[in-house]
């Protein structure tokens, strides 16, 4: 089995070689920039799409036009090229919203894919262009490394090393299965009743960072005391993003290693933390309330935490099962009723056709794990929509009845 992992670390640059970074790091945004617009032109003319080398061929002409793009590596400015192709095909495969241009300040980056050399038990990393510079070396790199990729956040340079090696097939020491519910007030709910509280990371620094965000902008833009307030204000949304890394990866660290099968809803998380604002001609309704639930939907990190879970149950030989949401919460996971007065409120659960009571979210969890098993054995997408039937007069519904509880103890 490959194991394709990454080793982040701090770099620890002198001042001439973050000069030279913050211009790799722009030449290559220009080169993104210049190539993105000219797919855009080509294609607004019909002419055929240009693939990576069709433009990879351009670089010499650009660097005629433009002299300082020969002090870039030529291949960090390859690599963009191939992103920019990369992010076309998720986008035509509808995995990815169209390529948007790149600005200046945000995800500031470049990637070498040769010509490195790394020197760990000293701590440092030969780049080309750059020399040796030294990083904070936190762990050790196993495995071939493939590539670096160079980036900046919150004021601080990264180098984060892809590696490759050969491991053998995990064999899962848990033999557990459950079933998770994500949500607002429980983070994560299991099937067998257990849950792990919200942390909130960014409600916890609200105020703030709403203190700083002031600040900066009753200062002149671009002046050195903008520019000061602004690297608090970074530096809280650094601290922000760490506090949820740490939270996510201790969570999913411990489900991955305690269970062998793990089944989550298939939430599309974009959709969800849409804006409901509108437009002039049709304004939304309960924006306000709308947008609070955005802010704690995208505060939970619903997505990384499913990510995170995916890969770390693979290297620990599990499996991770995605299975419709649909009802999950409004069915009866004793008869499989379905109906909406099921659900009294927010946390209650009591079936209106056999009595059966629990937190909604366990009750959610439990039919979560029932449609993982479904989709594992039968190869179905385990929603269970067949037997969803809404509350009928008892004379109708009497024979239904009979079915799905044989259904049910089927699965």
């Amino acid at each position: 089995m490959q194991r394709l992992q990454a080793f982040k670390y701090e770099l620890m640059p002198n001042g001439g070689q973050q000069r030279q970074m913050r211009r790799f790091a722009g030449a290559c945004r220009f080169v993104f920039n210049k190539a993105l617009a000219l797919q855009k032109t080509n294609h607004a003319a019909g002419a055929k799409f240009m693939n990576y080398v069709a433009l990879a061929n351009k670089l010499p002409d650009w660097k005629q036009e433009f002299e300082w793009l020969r002090q870039a590596p030529s291949q960090a400015l390859q690599q963009v090229l191939k992103d920019l192709e990369r992010a076309w095909k998720n986008f035509f495969e509808r995995r990815a919203a169209s390529p948007k241009f790149k600005k200046k300040g945000q995800r500031e980056g470049f990637r070498f894919p040769q010509g490195f050399r790394i020197d760990q038990p000293n701590s440092r990393i030969f780049l080309p262009k750059l020399g040796w510079m030294r990083f904070r070396n936190s762990r050790d790199i196993v495995g071939t490394a493939k590539n670096i990729t160079i980036s900046q956040a919150g004021g601080k340079w990264f180098a984060s090393i892809q590696t490759e090696r050969e491991v053998e097939q995990p064999i899962p020491v848990a033999t557990t299965a459950i079933g998770i519910d994500v949500g607002i007030a429980r983070f994560a709910t299991m099937s067998d009743g257990s849950f792990v509280e919200p942390l909130h990371s960014f409600k916890c620094h609200e105020q703030r960072l709403a203190k700083y965000q002031r600040r900066m902008s009753r200062k002149v833009k671009f002046s050195k005391n903008w520019h000061k307030a602004k690297r608090k204000v970074q530096k809280v949304h650094t601290r922000i993003a760490n506090v949820r890394k740490d939270f996510l990866h201790k969570t999913t660290s411990a489900i991955s290693q305690n269970h062998a099968m793990v089944a989550i809803e298939d939430l599309q998380v974009r959709n969800m933390s849409k804006s409901a604002a509108g437009n002039a001609d049709k304004p939304g309704k309960n924006v306000a309330a709308k947008s609070g639930l955005n802010k704690a939907i995208l505060d939970q990190g619903w997505f990384e935490f499913r990510r995170q879970l995916e890969y770390k149950l693979a290297w620990n030989g599990g499996v991770l099962i995605a299975v419709p949401a649909q009802y999950t919460s409004q069915t009866c996971p004793c008869c499989g009723h379905v109906a909406k007065a099921n659900r009294k409120t927010q946390a209650k659960f009591e079936c209106v056709e056999c009595g059966y009571e629990n937190h909604a979210d366990v009750v959610g969890a439990m039919n979560i794990l029932a449609r993982g098993y479904r989709a594992a054995a039968c190869g179905e997408d385990g929603s269970g929509l067949v037997r969803k039937r809404r509350a009928q007069p008892a004379s109708a519904k009497q024979e239904p009845a009979e079915a799905t509880r044989c259904e049910a103890t089927h699965v």
